[in-house]
């Protein structure tokens, strides 16, 4: 028998994988009981069917380690509850190096394991290959093992989740394709699907590697697209360790695991390929859908297989599967409310970790939708980070040629990206580029790190001990401190607020006294309504009621939406951050030059810390 969809609803939640049925979970269980969830077709079709299940406590943050171990503790809990099996096999995760860079950063994650209470153990070569002789130990330093990892079922966690939703007082709806996102005065007023409208005030978008299509139907940027991602099955093995963990060989790019006596081999290759080529877009019929073998594109990785896993040699292959998984320019998640629409929350772009962070991203996004901010510190997921032009076809395609390798690709310090670059460059780029500039990227704008030295390149020699550019910046620092220094501002966040009642309302939203006399700057916060701090910027004010927000340049779209939110419908806040080349002067000397290239006065007296003015060049 048919289900007849409700008229309305509070949410609604798009996608029926395992992070919409997370979502539709922890919004019930939070106790709003009003909340469906809508499926184009069945539970796990778009990516969780072939996700490879993965799960790991540790993340690159306390905030998202606390996220996965969250998720592998619900997992287990669930299970118990709902009397739905999870498949949870935590025979734990080896991860190996054979590089020192990555021993190194092996040694260091074991030591962030540690202060996050997460199980590890420093192996050394011979101890990997007594407790694991399926590995070739040949050129390998050591690896670190975490016990309390494993790999789960997909199908198995999405429909437990989807389980414990129903229990909750969730409604579930399959083949139920949503045809258009309705909205009313910049807010979210409803969805249309099989040609009935549903009104409903939030929405959550859970809808995977169809995410960026769905949001550009609505004006919302979402900077995500899927590509090719390749893994093998074997025949059965005989005599293959039942017990055998997940085992990971980031320098070659791989990983493996036991699978029902078989072995499944991924991998993360350094550069991939978009999927979808011919027409830029998934289709929306797309379901339990695969692509056609590339095993030239595999084969250079298979040989690595072989060679540090000898019993691949005479195992035969039962499956090739090649299939669509999608990657944010950071290969970070994409989490929170978007600017564009009030009320849009997204849960997208999990970036082959969705089966280990199911459960924590569900439970944020809750949080985050019920209360109207998050206290937890996930910036890094916040999908405000992105502009506009992230989510273009010609940026994002090629950044993930990129960003899929990154997971096993070496995470150094201060990394840059070499694809998408030069979106945003200052009109002085080419000067810069000529004193020796070395540039990275700065809220999107190309922005000089570090300038080199005696006539060496200009490129970073990533390290975690000492870096190539060391050098460049004791030169700089220390010419800064005694001297003077040139510090190219521009990607700084700048914002004016004017009218009526501008400094009325700056006072609502800020920590300080903001000073409205021309010319004061004034340093402060903005909190969120626990208190917690959203903001960190400067405000100067330039006339009555006129002023000019400064804040960093990594949170302008974040920033400009939390003073938005709370700005009445009379004051606008204007972006003007591409309207203005900023250059700071620092230095003891700095009065000196400026005196040398205007006539205006800069003295202590007349130009004083924490004031602005207009200058004549």
């Amino acid at each position: 028998m048919k289900k007849n969809i409700p008229q309305s609803c509070k949410v609604v939640v798009i996608g029926g994988g395992v992070i919409g049925c997370s979502c539709a979970y922890h919004i019930a269980k939070f106790g709003w009981k009003d909340v469906i969830l809508l499926e184009r077709d069945q539970l796990t079709s778009g990516t969780t069917w072939h996700a490879a299940g993965l799960v790991s406590q540790l993340g690159p943050s306390a905030a998202i380690t606390k996220i996965r171990k969250y998720t592998l503790d619900l997992y287990k809990e669930l299970e118990k509850k709902v009397d739905h099996s999870a498949g949870l096999k935590l025979n734990g995760a080896l991860s190996i190096a054979q590089n020192p860079g990555r021993w190194q950063e092996l040694k260091r994650q074991a030591t962030t394991a540690q202060l996050y209470d997460v199980d590890v153990q420093i192996l050394e070569k011979n101890q990997i290959k007594k407790d694991f002789p399926i590995v070739n130990e040949k050129n390998i330093l050591g690896g670190i093992l975490m016990p309390g990892d494993g790999a789960a079922d997909p199908v198995g966690v999405t429909n437990m989740l989807a389980k414990a939703a129903k229990l909750e007082g969730a409604k579930i709806f399959e083949k139920s394709p949503v045809e258009k996102i309705l909205t009313k005065n910049g807010r979210i007023a409803g969805v249309r699907v099989n040609g009935q409208e549903i009104e409903c005030e939030y929405i959550v978008l859970a809808t995977g590697m169809w995410s960026r299509q769905i949001g550009e139907q609505s004006g919302v940027s979402i900077p995500l697209y899927p590509a090719e991602h390749f893994y093998i099955i074997t025949e059965p093995i005989e005599n293959l360790p039942k017990i055998l963990p997940t085992i990971r060989d980031f320098d070659n790019s791989l990983y493996i695991k036991e699978d029902a006596g078989k072995l499944l081999v991924g991998i993360f290759e350094g550069k991939s390929i978009p999927a979808f080529q011919k027409t830029n877009k998934v289709p929306d019929d797309f379901s339990f859908g695969e692509f056609p073998e590339n095993f030239e594109h595999f084969e250079p990785y298979l040989e690595a297989a072989v060679k540090r896993f000898p019993i691949l040699e005479t195992a035969g292959i039962r499956k090739f599967f090649a299939g669509p998984e999608s990657f944010t320019p950071d290969t970070n998640t994409l989490l929170g409310e978007v600017p564009e629409i009030k009320n849009f929350f997204v849960c997208t772009g999990l970036n082959s970790i969705g089966i280990g962070s199911g459960g924590g991203v569900g439970k944020v996004t809750a949080e985050w939708l019920m209360n109207g901010h998050i206290n937890e510190d996930i910036f890094n997921y916040d999908i405000k980070r992105f502009q506009k032009f992230h989510s273009s076809l010609g940026f994002i395609k090629d950044r993930i040629t990129e960003t899929l390798g990154d997971l096993y690709g070496m995470h150094w310090p201060f990394k840059q990206h070499k694809t998408s670059r030069n979106v945003m460059i200052t009109p002085y780029h080419e000067e810069l580029k000529k004193a020796g500039a070395c540039f990275g990227v700065s809220g999107g704008y190309e922005r000089s790190m570090w300038f080199a030295q005696d006539k060496e390149k200009p490129e970073y020699q990533y390290s975690y001990n000492f870096q190539n550019w060391y050098p460049s910046v004791e030169f700089e620092t220390k010419n800064t401190v005694k001297n003077i220094g040139l510090f190219d501002l521009t990607p700084f966040s700048k914002f004016e607020l004017k009218g009526e009642n501008a400094h009325e309302e700056l006072q609502k939203l800020c920590t300080a006294n903001i000073k409205h006399e021309v010319g004061k700057c004034t340093y402060t916060q903005m909190l969120n309504p626990d208190g917690g701090i959203e903001t960190d910027l400067t405000v100067v004010c330039l006339e009555k009621n006129y002023f000019r927000i400064i804040s960093s340049a990594a949170t302008r779209e974040r920033d400009k939406f939390h003073i938005n939110k709370y700005l009445p419908n009379n004051l606008i806040l204007k972006d003007v951050t591409d309207d203005y080349c900023v250059l700071g002067v620092f230095g003891p000397n700095s009065r000196l030059l400026m005196q040398d290239l205007s006539k205006d006065d800069f003295s202590k007296e007349n130009f004083k810390f924490a004031t602005s003015k207009y200058i004549s060049i």
